[in-house]
């Protein structure tokens, strides 16, 4: 399975990855100082600096008993590998957007790990001394085998390392500078302009696992860009079929209320929590007379009254209950919220980036 991998990634037609490098474990394993430069509390996420000045984060993964499944699954239905480390590889390789992190590279390491096995004792498998050495040892090499000769793959995804971490960190940490109104603002319409991006202009959709301020992250100038996206090997299977078409939609509806939530913890500097209380506050109908109440403390005041109200708008109708919805008012996407931003910016003067 390692070496069918290796193949498509590195050999031309279909395992081709235009515009994604490969780098040994070795340039890893240096480029993170030994693996030392740990970035988050798991320990799968480090800061490397690699030869020729390339600044990234690199997280690993690690082969699992899914990965082996569906790789047994495609070749059983002759449709060869469909590990999900590559395609994940070809989903990310083909991503192109200012505010979508980028994937720079990869690697595949192997690494030697010894099998366990404990022989029975003589007393309860009565044997002669040389039968149960025979015995024994071919047992191991059945297990070498059964376990893939010993080895544990890793696979290092290497991105753009983001300076400035998650806007949750730039949001809530005490020690941090706070963001002013303008960068608010601006990563209000980078994340729209991104998903409009994964959600529209991709095809198939690419899914995105969540959308929060823990997975929107900034760079050194500040610039908002969506992470962790992915999609699962069994969405490309079936990406022509109708089950596949319900999930996009499914997931398209969603979309908004998320994006919506993520708004009012940009005004209000607030975390959602699971008690939806900012989502409750958004739908009072008293919530205009209140918004500037609301508005984060961190901001000092100074904000633009106009541009506040139009995004509490925007998040109010992101978040609307779904009886509400179901009644007539229909459901807001993602390109008719970047459209009334920019609108709503334009007529006002503003100087933002729309993706």
């Amino acid at each position: 399975m390692g070496c069918c991998l290796h193949r498509r990634l590195c050999l031309g037609g279909t395992g081709t990855l235009p515009f994604v490098r490969r780098f040994t474990p070795k340039e890893v394993e240096a480029a993170t100082r030994g693996f030392t430069a740990v970035l988050d509390a798991a320990g799968t996420a480090y800061r490397a600096r690699f030869a020729g000045g390339l600044v990234a984060t690199v997280v690993r993964r690690r082969r699992d008993a899914d990965d082996a499944d569906h790789h047994r699954q495609g070749e059983g239905g002759g449709g060869g590998t469909t590990d999900a480390f590559y395609l994940e590889l070809q989903l990310l390789a083909r991503l192109n957007h200012r505010h979508v992190v980028r994937l720079r590279g990869f690697a595949l390491a192997h690494h030697a790990r010894p099998v366990p096995f404990r022989p029975p004792t003589l007393s309860s498998f009565p044997l002669c001394a040389r039968s149960l050495s025979l015995l024994v040892r071919i047992r191991e090499i059945q297990l070498w085998i059964w376990l893939g000769s010993g080895v544990e793959r890793f696979r290092f995804l290497v991105f753009d390392h983001m300076e400035n971490r998650s806007l949750k960190e730039c949001l809530h940490d005490p020690l941090r500078t706070p963001l002013d109104w303008r960068t608010r603002l601006q990563v209000a319409i980078d994340v729209a302009a991104a998903l409009e991006y994964l959600y529209y202009h991709c095809d198939p959709p690419v899914f995105h696992v969540s959308v929060n301020s823990g997975t929107v992250l900034m760079d050194a100038n500040f610039v908002a860009k969506l992470s962790d996206v992915g999609v699962v090997s069994h969405d490309v299977r079936l990406a022509s079929t109708d089950s596949f078409q319900d999930r996009v939609e499914q997931r398209r509806a969603g979309l908004a209320f998320q994006y919506g939530v993520l708004v009012l913890e940009l005004v209000t500097g607030q975390s959602p929590g699971a008690d939806g209380e900012l989502v409750r506050w958004a739908q009072d109908p008293g919530s205009a007379a209140s918004v500037h109440r609301m508005v984060d403390a961190d901001l000092g005041g100074v904000y633009d009254a106009r541009e506040l109200r139009d995004l509490v708008a925007v998040a109010r109708l992101c978040t609307r209950d779904r009886d509400d919805r179901d009644e007539g008012a229909g459901v807001v996407t993602i390109p008719q919220i970047v459209r009334y931003l920019q609108g709503k910016l334009e007529r006002i003067g503003c100087q933002a980036r729309f993706g």
